[in-house]
């Protein structure tokens, strides 16, 4: 554990990563079903749209952003399923900390009429999951023709005032196709940024759709203005001219995939729907309950689970007979295929 400001506390994992960021997950509700989806690495386990008693209550989540608050973290990402199926939002996030930046995971389609009152509760940034421009693709994709919906989400978000709105792309087969329209999109929409997501078959399963994520840096990179690099994860930033001249669009891809640098700047843990706190996106064997959700179990379990953290996601990295993390080279030689606890995803 290392001291942070005044006052405060900042966890610090046994690979020196200060915990700075958390996601939480709202609900594994959903009204789309995308194929690729892995809610958060536990895979399909989205129930009916009624709001379910194993949800965290409202008072829940905000004792578990005021007790995280206690130790620093600065950010929260609300996450699902989809988090606008909860009624309580809003309030959920006027509660949060103060000092915490809000953002959120979002398909868009409850933006519209809402976006407004989620800004003035204090929601600072928004995601929102687009992974076509085609309207025929996306309805394959993601099981829902509410393709219009999304777009007038995205638009009630910039109407609103969340600029940049970054529109979210897994990146696969059914969709590789699409990412140059993607990137013209963004380029010809101010107020619009592209996050190219790789494909993770290890939590979701069906391998044969992957795709060479090198081959979208490498095309990006041909078509940027300008690459700037940034420090967290060292992330390339892609600035794409729109091809009429219309504007410039940033785009960024996130490929944990094979990338230790990913993880040696992971800064943050998350929490399921149904309050436990897990370390890793990847892993399904470190799931802690927080119990009846008191602080004081709060406390104890966050901390528990960064001190459990690993230093590279999932099979990649094991531990030897003499308690060190090296790479896990059958794993490696095997390749990328599917976790046999994800096989079953959608």
């Amino acid at each position: 554990m290392s001291v942070g400001g005044k006052g405060s506390l900042v966890l610090e994992d046994d690979h020196g990563r200060e915990v700075s960021q958390v996601r939480v997950s709202l609900t594994d509700r959903c009204n789309f079903d995308c194929v690729y989806c892995h809610n958060e690495g536990l895979g399909d386990t989205r129930g009916p749209m009624e709001a379910q008693d194993h949800e965290m209550e409202t008072d829940d989540v905000v004792r578990f952003l005021e007790v995280a608050r206690e130790f620093d973290v600065e950010a929260v990402k609300f996450t699902g399923g989809e988090p606008m199926l909860r009624g309580d939002l809003e309030e959920i996030i006027r509660r949060t900390p103060d000092a915490m930046e809000v953002s959120m995971t979002t398909n868009g389609t409850f933006l519209p009429g809402r976006a407004p009152d989620l800004v003035d509760a204090g929601l600072d940034r928004v995601n929102v999951s687009q992974d076509a421009i085609d309207q025929e693709a996306f309805a394959e994709i993601t099981k829902s023709g509410a393709y219009e919906q999304v777009i007038e989400g995205v638009e009630a978000a910039l109407d609103a005032g969340l600029d940049p709105v970054k529109l979210n792309m897994v990146v696969f087969e059914p969709t590789a196709g699409y990412v140059p329209e993607m990137v013209d999109h963004v380029a010809a929409n101010d107020g619009l940024r592209l996050q190219l997501i790789e494909y993770m078959p290890e939590l979701v399963g069906r391998p044969e759709w992957a795709i060479d994520i090198g081959r979208v840096h490498d095309w990006l990179a041909e078509q940027a203005d300008r690459i700037e690099v940034r420090e967290m994860h060292d992330r390339k930033r892609y600035w794409v001219g729109a091809d009429d001249g219309s504007g410039e669009g940033m785009v960024e891809i996130v490929d944990p995939v094979e990338n230790t640098e990913f993880c040696e700047n992971c800064h943050r843990v998350r929490v399921t729907h149904d309050g436990k706190l897990k370390g890793c996106l990847n892993r399904t064997d470190d799931l802690r309950p927080m119990g009846e959700m008191t602080r004081d179990e709060i406390r104890e379990t966050f901390r528990a689970t960064v001190a459990n953290r690993v230093p590279y996601y999932g099979e990649y990295m094991v531990q030897n007979d003499d308690g060190e993390w090296v790479v896990n080279e059958e794993y490696v030689e095997r390749g990328p295929v599917a976790d046999p606890m994800a096989a079953d995803d959608d």
